[in-house]
């Protein structure tokens, strides 16, 4: 059974353009956003322009809440959580979109400044299942921020502006790299190996040739002045930072024919742009929507600011007491009564690798919004399951609006496999299926996805949350 490819339902004309504009938002937002700190950022922003009200506010004033109403809650600046309150009680349950705001990348470590034969390296640790070899000879940028202990907290964007230094990690020239080639693809470069090269230029000034005293680490010292002069960062400052190392550059339009978007952090934020969209564009019903854009799936959701973490519970408890009906129980059935889509990334079938694939159910470009009754490895080991009886309804509400989508597993069975957070949604007794948008190149630098699959995740998301 092949699905029909998706553009066909898209020729030249409004309907089309409608669907590049909203591609054309998503690439300017990922090469605006490569953070989750910036994700969140972005989406709160959006959120208040379009009338969404911060909910501890609401709790500080003790306004109460009524049908219509449209709240958010930040997450420590990393994830948060938006409603649309609907007509029937909470506790009849919500329409929920969730997805993943974090990406795979490197961290600077807390101790990461160091001089070495004249040249000065930031050490790394990187973050998520990443292959090390593809992130050495890129130019990376710098993204984050700096908590001075005075509770001043610097923003850090360095490598994105024209004029800006690019950074990276270096790798071994081909003419001595004999024994490097002989090894296995997940040792050509070991994690010690991804340091990021800041400066080579040493602080040599006039005093320090008039007392002809040698002096150690000048190379160091040149990068320190600049870090302080600049950015207001003093060496210690480095141990409460979050900076990320990531590629430096805009995601493009990709193809001849610019159907596609190649960019950094697809992974999932594919998923959390059109979740957050549909949201907001959503008609109004008499179930309350929520889009839940959440923070460290990729390390295993753990975390005050990961989907394991009591933050969405506790969000939802609050809810219910400014609705006026808080009881423990209440806000029990308003999780077991919800429905949900785990909004994550799928891999895309890449003719160039055929053999790890089951291409009966892969998922394919062009062909729309994806669905995965379940994820996990193996032997569905760590997945959830979704019924029958919820992909049924799911498909019927496709259907009806017209929205194209396809069914996958994750590679061949014995393969691999991979999770999301829909097994955390699923401990609340919810029904939850994975859904998202097939990736090229899933977990490297810069990854593609089609456009024509992002509009019809955004418009079946919409689908969604109006009829489930």
């Amino acid at each position: 059974m092949e699905r029909p490819n998706a553009w066909k339902k898209y020729p030249e004309g409004k309907n089309r353009k409608k669907l590049m504009e909203f591609a054309e938002g998503y690439r300017k937002f990922l090469s605006e956003c490569k953070t989750e700190r910036e994700c969140s950022a972005y989406f709160i922003e959006q959120a208040k322009k379009a009338g969404f009200k911060d909910i501890d506010e609401l709790i500080a004033s003790n306004t109460k809440l009524k049908p219509g109403d449209k709240v958010y809650r930040s997450n420590y600046g990393k994830a948060l959580a938006a409603f649309v309150i609907g007509k029937e009680p909470l506790e009849k349950g919500m329409n929920i979109l969730g997805a993943h705001i974090d990406s795979p990348r490197m961290d600077l470590k807390q101790n990461p400044l160091y001089e070495t034969t004249d040249m000065v390296l930031l050490d790394t640790h990187y973050y998520g299942g990443i292959k090390k070899y593809q992130w050495v000879t890129l130019p990376l940028a710098l993204h984050g921020v700096v908590a001075k202990k005075d509770g001043t907290v610097i923003n850090v964007n360095i490598g994105e502006k024209p004029d800006d230094p690019v950074f990276g990690v270096s790798d071994l020239l081909i003419h001595l790299a004999a024994d490097q080639m002989t090894k296995k693809a997940a040792k050509v470069v070991e994690g010690e190996q991804l340091d990021v090269l800041v400066g080579s230029l040493p602080l040599y000034d006039d005093d320090d040739k008039k007392k002809k005293k040698a002096k150690k680490e000048l190379v160091k010292k040149n990068i320190l002045r600049i870090l302080k002069d600049t950015y207001g960062i003093e060496e210690e400052d480095f141990m409460s930072a979050e900076i990320e190392v990531v590629p430096a550059g805009a995601a493009r339009d990709y193809g001849f024919d610019r159907s596609m978007i190649m960019g950094h952090g697809h992974d999932d934020r594919v998923c959390a742009y059109p979740s957050f969209w549909a949201l907001c564009n959503a008609k109004p019903s008499n179930r309350t929507y929520a889009a839940l854009l959440v923070d460290k799936e990729e390390i295993g959701s753990v975390g005050a600011t990961g989907m394991e973490s009591r933050f969405f519970e506790n969000t939802i408890a609050e809810l219910t007491a400014l609705l006026g009906d808080y009881s423990e129980l209440a806000v029990r059935r308003a999780l077991s009564n919800s429905k949900a889509l785990s909004s994550d990334v799928s891999a895309a079938y890449d003719p160039l690798y055929p053999e790890v694939t089951d291409k009966k159910n892969a998922a394919y470009f062009g062909r729309g919004l994806v669905f995965n009754k379940f994820t996990g490895s193996r032997g569905k080991s760590g997945s959830n399951d979704a019924s029958a009886e919820f992909m049924g309804q799911i498909r019927g509400i496709l259907d009806d609006a017209d929205v194209s989508f396809q069914t996958s597993e994750l590679g061949k069975v014995d393969i691999g496999g991979g999770g999301t957070i829909a097994y955390i949604l699923g401990n609340y007794g919810m029904l939850v299926i994975d859904s998202g948008v097939a990736v090229l190149n899933m977990h490297a630098p810069w990854e593609i996805i089609s456009k024509v699959d992002l509009y019809e995740a955004y418009r079946g998301y919409i689908a969604f949350l109006e009829k489930a």
